[in-house]
């Protein structure tokens, strides 16, 4: 197998319809939707960007225009911000996206599942390692830690196979996440050896829910490419990667840190309050005004 040294790109399947948020998405995508004053990409992008990767791969849809104007260049705004003076608030805006970091747009053509998604981007990934991050899960470190992915990287270029994140689900969930069952390979880390797509509780091979952050080999592609469609007559992302337990090996990774699930609505309320209590603006205020909250009524 060849020797991986790095991870450089990343892939943000975004080209969902998210009508669990209808009809805050009818015009807007969902993963432009913000926790307190950024939208749930930014924070994924952020992340991969923290682990090292440069290259942001954003797999897009119809109505999703927004997303690619918010990486892009805002000259108007800028001008206006720096006529006025306001320097911190340019700052904000100029660092979204760093000079080093390229953004690619392709188009899913049809809405066939995860692994189509992810197919449409290998024109851009080529035969390299990567990563995938669904920024409907808003996932963080542990305080003063590095974040997930990249945790994940580091395992990755250990492991040289792909690594997925998982954390333990409540028995009644399973039928929600992609479940994995193996054998312990290290700290917080399994070699798997059984994945199966959403699950009946009776028949789940653990209780270890796939996360939305993946650091996967090239091989994949293939494995989706000759896969016939899986759960819901959709393209499934974890059956590929299930093609590649016997030739190549695949690792679970219990990562250190909390996930959010911002694709359902408790989830991201969930989020906005927890961010929104430690935010350096607004925290303070905001805890002040969670205490006095009559919470029987």
């Amino acid at each position: 197998m060849k020797n991986f040294t790095n991870v450089n790109k990343a892939v943000f399947p975004v080209a969902g319809l998210g009508t669990r948020f209808l009809p805050a998405t009818k015009a807007q995508p969902k993963e432009m939707l913000p926790i307190v004053d950024k939208p749930l990409i930014q924070y994924a992008v952020e992340e991969a960007y923290e682990a090292g990767i440069r290259h942001m791969v954003f797999v897009t849809g119809r109505n999703k225009r927004a997303i690619e104007d918010h990486f892009d260049t805002a000259y108007e705004l800028e001008n206006e911000l720096e006529a006025a003076g306001k320097a911190e608030l340019l700052s904000v805006v100029r660092s979204l996206t760093p000079e080093d970091m390229d953004c690619t747009y392709v188009r899913q053509p049809r809405s066939l599942g995860l692994g189509h998604a992810v197919l449409c981007a290998r024109p851009i990934v080529g035969d390299e390692p990567f990563a995938v991050l669904l920024a409907d899960d808003l996932m963080t470190g542990l305080a003063g830690g590095p974040g997930v992915l990249a945790q994940m990287v580091e395992v990755f270029r250990q492991v040289q196979a792909s690594v997925i994140a998982v954390q333990e689900v409540p028995l009644e969930h399973v039928k929600r996440y992609g479940i994995v069952a193996g054998t312990p390979a290290g700290e917080r880390l399994v070699k798997v050896q059984q994945m199966v797509e959403k699950p009946s509780p009776e028949h789940a091979p653990s209780r270890m829910g796939v996360s939305g952050r993946y650091v996967l080999t090239p091989a994949v592609f293939d494995a989706i490419k000759n896969q016939p469609r899986g759960s819901g007559g959709e393209i499934q992302l974890t059956d590929g990667i299930a093609q590649l337990i016997a030739p190549e090996g695949v690792y679970a990774y219990q990562y250190e840190g909390r996930r959010f699930d911002c694709g359902s609505k408790h989830g991201f309320l969930e989020a906005s309050v927890e961010f929104a209590m430690r935010h350096p603006e607004v925290g303070a205020g905001f805890r002040e005004y969670l205490r006095g909250l009559d919470l029987s009524a």
